[in-house]
């Protein structure tokens, strides 16, 4: 979906360059009526499995990070896990399954997850799915173009493993401010009211549209992501040791490329060491940086002993940041 698409389309009073200038998006994808955010992480999860050369019985934990799940209850984690065919035939094996709510901070969360799990020696192979399907949580209306305009649907897997060698995960950070919970949010129910949902005399119920869309206090959300991100990117450099100009390829949450461009001159990253493809998919929130990864992989960009830094900020307030050497 184009930004032309969303005016063309939609009707949203909104134009290509406006979006363009202010978040740096030229398009993004919205899957097909049907599509469950589980069944995006289904096919990034073979996609791993097979570039790991492992079956879905060799896991023993699946995370799965997201802020769409397929329903309020159960978690996607359980419907990946029965897609896999894990609870089928002689081979069933039915491996704890854990959703993450940590919206666009999520993959790392899940990652940070993983590896204590396998450092501790609890799980051997643990597959970690960062998986969205926004596109029908979005207000597709000139009333929600501040939202609308900024996401899209995508999902990315990884296999952690334990290596004997000299790479993989190292420092990793994660922080939260639960002050501006309220700042980023989709509150579709509210917990506190009886019933928790608005109903009528026939007792269906009745959302209003402040609660039925997700609200955003852009410039706030704005300020407080550069800060952290660039917080969070000097937290996780000084633990590893690493200065930043070691770094060969910096992995940043694709929420705004004006975001990024902000941290990167703070650190004066050079162009060629950011990996970016907001332009092409919009914010994907919790699959974004599997999907940055998995685009830098499969382009041969990625070369063995690479030093790689990521970090994302989202909703919440919540963020992260991670080191790892390829």
């Amino acid at each position: 979906m184009t930004n032309d698409d969303l005016r063309t389309r939609f009707g949203i009073d909104t134009s290509h360059e406006w979006i363009l200038q202010r978040t740096g998006i030229e398009a993004r994808r919205f899957s097909a009526a049907g599509v469950a955010t589980s069944d995006l992480g289904l096919e990034a999860a073979k996609r791993a499995l097979e570039n790991a050369n492992l079956a879905p019985q060799d896991l023993d934990l699946i995370l799965f990070a997201t802020l769409s799940p397929d329903h309020a209850f159960p978690g996607c984690g359980v419907y990946l896990q029965e897609k896999l065919g894990l609870c089928d035939g002689p081979n069933a094996k039915f491996v704890p399954a854990m959703d993450v709510r940590n919206q666009c901070s999520g993959f790392l969360y899940s990652l940070a997850t993983a590896h204590a799990f396998v450092r501790s020696g609890a799980a051997k192979h643990v597959l970690v799915v960062g998986a969205e399907t926004h596109s029908p949580m979005l207000d597709l209306s000139t009333r929600g173009r501040g939202v609308a305009t900024l996401f899209g649907d995508g999902a990315g897997a990884v296999i952690v493993s334990r290596t004997e060698e000299n790479r993989g995960i190292g420092e990793i950070s994660l922080g939260a401010d639960g002050r501006y919970a309220d700042v980023l949010s989709q509150k579709v129910w509210d917990i506190k009211k009886r019933p928790f949902i608005d109903v009528d005399a026939d007792g269906n119920g009745r959302i209003e549209p402040e609660q039925l869309w997700p609200q955003m206090q852009g410039p706030l959300v704005f300020k407080h992501a550069v800060e952290r991100m660039k917080q969070v990117m000097n937290d996780v450099l000084a633990a590893q040791k690493w200065e930043s100009t070691e770094v060969d390829l910096f992995f940043f949450h694709q929420a705004n490329l004006r975001i990024n461009q902000y941290v990167q001159e703070v650190f004066a990253i050079p162009n060629e060491k950011v990996i970016s493809n907001i332009q092409r998919f919009g914010n994907t929130s919790a699959a974004t940086l599997p999907l940055l990864l998995d685009e830098a992989n499969r382009s041969g960009r990625l070369k063995p002993g690479m030093k790689l830094a990521f970090a994302a900020f989202g909703s919440g307030f919540t963020w992260g940041g991670a080191t790892m050497t390829w």
